[in-house]
């Protein structure tokens, strides 16, 4: 049996006809660049959100940078967030003119350490970016106190956590903006490049605006230097097909995670992911934790099932962050998690017979790597 990481053929098939309707609704209408279907997706997506506002953009990066901007990072400023992420994190605090900071992740959730960020936080600090990694949603209570105390603004990096959950609360909602990626295999993903940023703060929304489009606050008037980072509009059109299927989609997921990890209540030499209570984890990533990572891949590879590695080196000891003087053991967490770290199958149509078969192998593979 062969089982894909990803199956995107299968996740779009039922929807093939609206998807059709919807993309031939932009082409006759030409509204490719910006546009009716893009805002009518951000109306949705901030309802969603339960957010004032939505502002659609090229892609998650994008989001990244431009609440950042909008938020006063600039040259000179620190962004405290954390090194197990990807790299568009700290890309887009670099773009900004700033430098990023980095504090450990806690070693159940793989989110940031609440424990660790005051130590992090100077008189340069301008704004934190916890990152909701794998779907699952920071401990954003302590993140927003110390925030708060600081004086200081809370940029959600939300690009794996579409439809998360934090204490009742939806990820993108609870700091000053939250920024989501639509990149095709995401929970919600386009047909391409697209992002978001969410938010309840009107002059950021309408900064991020005027930023996303030549810093244009009407055509040939430009208020800001910005750049070219608008939404197109048949990825408008796309999301918004998809969005009303996102909640049922996720419970799949759960369903699947749920399963996953029964399968391995027995097998000492796998770690689960660990869902925190009152955490609504939406399992974009389900990635366990085993001990001689790039055999037991090797060996399921074997097997025919196709399977991630997030994130192999932390963003800390990336050659292109040698700047910052990080080495390793810097972060502990954060790097022998990235040793560790195996992503597994997880699509909302993964079926129950290829679900237990990625069990079966991976309890074959990591039991015959540890008799070696």
């Amino acid at each position: 049996m062969k089982v894909p990481f990803l199956d995107l053929q299968a996740h779009h098939a039922s929807l093939r006809g609206e998807f059709d309707r919807a993309i031939a609704a932009v082409i006759d209408q030409g509204a490719f660049a910006g546009g009716p279907f893009v805002a009518a997706f951000e109306h949705d997506f901030a309802a969603y959100c339960n957010c004032e506002h939505a502002i659609g953009v090229g892609n998650g990066t994008d989001a990244l940078w431009l609440a950042l901007l909008a938020s006063g990072v600039g040259p000179g400023d620190e962004v405290v967030t954390v090194p197990s992420t990807f790299m568009a994190t700290a890309e887009a605090i670099t773009y900004c003119g700033a430098r990023p900071v980095f504090v450990d992740i806690d070693e159940r959730s793989y989110t940031m350490a609440p424990s660790q960020l005051a130590a992090a936080i100077t008189a340069r600090t301008k704004a934190i970016v916890p990152v909701h990694l794998f779907g699952q949603c920071a401990d954003m209570d302590p993140i927003l106190e110390i925030a708060r105390a600081h004086g200081i603004p809370v940029i959600e990096d939300a690009a794996q956590a579409h439809g998360a959950e934090y204490k009742g609360r939806k990820a993108g909602s609870m700091g000053a903006a939250g920024c989501f990626s639509f990149y095709p295999g995401k929970n919600l993903g386009a047909f391409g490049e697209a992002g978001a940023v969410v938010t309840n703060d009107a002059k950021l929304a309408e900064t991020v605006r005027v930023l996303r489009d030549h810093g244009q606050q009407r055509k040939y008037h430009h208020s800001l230097v910005g750049w070219n980072c608008r939404m197109d509009g048949i990825q408008g059109a796309v999301l918004q097909v998809k969005l009303p299927h996102l909640d049922q989609a996720n419970e799949r997921r759960r369903q699947h995670a749920a399963a996953y990890t029964h399968g391995f209540r027995d097998l000492p030499d796998v770690v689960p992911p660990s869902e925190t209570a009152g955490i609504g984890h939406v399992y974009h990533v389900y990635a366990i934790r085993v001990q001689e990572r790039d055999e037991v891949l090797r060996l399921l590879e074997t097997k025919g099932i196709g399977c991630g590695v997030h994130y192999p080196v932390p963003v800390h000891l990336q050659p292109a962050y040698q700047n910052l003087g990080y080495g390793r053991g810097s972060f502990e967490v954060s790097e022998q998690t990235s040793a560790e770290f195996l992503s597994l199958p997880m699509f909302p149509e993964l079926t129950e017979t290829q679900r237990n078969y990625v069990i079966e192998a991976v309890k074959s593979s990591v039991t015959s790597v540890a008799l070696v």
